[in-house]
């Protein structure tokens, strides 16, 4: 959260990586929203998050190290639903990838507790979502 207030700007600063495909829609529910993507059947995402599916993320990660380093991007914040699985997973890829370059200057790091414990902190955590949607959390501490 200090990452998302005050001068420090998604960018050079951080990147938030959103790994989830559509966790949370139901079963009948549409696959393509008519709102701003994928974050509306998931019950919103966090602002200024790209959403890059981990089921297609592993061949990208070389292209992803070179586009995040390109930008001086110092660290990039990976999550999915709790960041034990598939958060963890990609931030390791990078992280090797970075250690494989020998770059000092970046970080590869996981959101605790993934989107959920973000939810979870409350008011002014979900005030920094697109799309948050209160009902689609109501049972996903479960």
């Amino acid at each position: 959260m200090p990452l998302l207030q005050g001068h420090n700007a998604p960018g050079p600063n951080f990147v938030l990586v959103d790994l989830r495909r559509n966790d949370s829609r139901g079963k009948g529910s549409p696959t393509v929203s008519r709102r701003r993507g994928a974050d509306v059947d998931q019950g919103g995402t966090i602002r200024t998050s790209l959403n890059l599916p981990a089921q297609s993320l592993y061949p990208s990660i070389p292209t992803l190290y070179d586009v995040f380093r390109a930008a001086q991007v110092k660290t990039v914040i990976w999550y999915c639903g709790s960041s034990r699985g598939r958060g963890s997973r990609a931030a390791g890829w990078l992280g090797d990838q970075i250690a494989e370059k020998g770059d000092t200057q970046m970080r590869s790091v996981i959101l605790g507790g993934g989107i959920k414990g973000w939810v979870a902190g409350g008011e002014s955590f979900t005030a920094y979502m697109s799309g948050y949607e209160a009902d689609k959390w109501v049972n996903a501490a479960e």
